[in-house]
């Protein structure tokens, strides 16, 4: 606990702008991105006509995608960490290899995201399947989104996800559970990537949803990263739960209206 209070006296202002000026880039580079040629490989359906075999051109559509992802979730899901990097910075004052280790932490907290979007899209895969395979699904590929924003709204009020939540709106406790065991490097990127393991618990809904509607859309992808910012970090985040909820089984609700009554494909 002592390296824990000689740490909180530590200079961390350089690294809050570190972090700040890695998110602005990541927003630059998406930004620049969507405006280009090349802006649907930010989209995962850029793989949907692609076989699903390791040649070339699909493992480099993929690495594109993944690329895309891992930008995404440091526009996204970096700002939401920040009291821990903060906290973390504080406690490594005065190391040599402080800088190092941030950038350990950070990486380890990107991997777990890099690792997410590979599973979306599997996932994906899959999903795309049962579209071809049964054929009311191809009739009727609004119950796709309408079952995605559903499962988003039922998962925000999950005691699974409630517990990921508390665990990540409390870095201090998380930090003195999982640093300093006798190798900081190790620790460092464990430490990242159990933070993004408990950031995936208490996101996914809204990260499902900017998956299946809002990947490359830069607006939408400003609202829900800055719900999750709030939920995770704000004194009052935890009261946006259930209306975030609420939110997206109404809009379920009214994907499904529109497709029964033939307004969607």
């Amino acid at each position: 606990m002592n390296a824990l209070g000689r740490g909180r006296r530590g200079p961390d202002a350089p690294f809050a702008l570190l972090l700040a000026a890695l998110v602005a880039f990541a927003w630059a580079v998406l930004s620049a991105w969507s405006l280009s040629p090349w802006a649907g490989y930010l989209d995962h359906r850029v793989l949907e006509h692609v076989p699903l075999r390791l040649t070339p051109r699909y493992l480099g559509l993929l690495g594109v995608f993944v690329a895309g992802w891992v930008l995404m979730s440091a526009a996204m899901m970096l700002p939401t960490s920040l009291p821990l990097v903060r906290m973390f910075a504080r406690t490594t004052a005065g190391r040599r290899d402080r800088a190092a280790l941030i950038v350990l932490l950070i990486a380890g907290y990107l991997a777990v995201w890099a690792g997410v979007g590979l599973l979306a899209h599997l996932g994906d895969l899959a999903v795309h399947e049962g579209v071809h395979r049964i054929a009311w699904l191809g009739r009727n590929e609004w119950a796709v989104g309408a079952a995605t924003l559903a499962g988003a709204g039922v998962l925000q009020l999950t005691p699974l996800r409630n517990a990921c939540l508390t665990r990540c709106r409390s870095p201090l406790s998380f930090l003195a559970e999982r640093w300093g065991r006798g190798a900081p490097r190790r620790d460092a990127i464990s430490l990242g990537a159990w933070h993004g393991l408990f950031c995936v618990g208490c996101c996914w809904p809204l990260m499902a949803v900017m998956f299946a509607f809002a990947c490359g859309n830069l607006g939408w992808m400003l609202v829900l990263g800055a719900a999750m910012g709030l939920e995770k970090n704000a004194p009052w985040g935890r009261r946006l739960t259930a209306p975030i909820a609420v939110l997206l089984l109404a809009g379920a609700s009214v994907t499904v209206g529109l497709g029964a009554t033939g307004h969607l494909g």
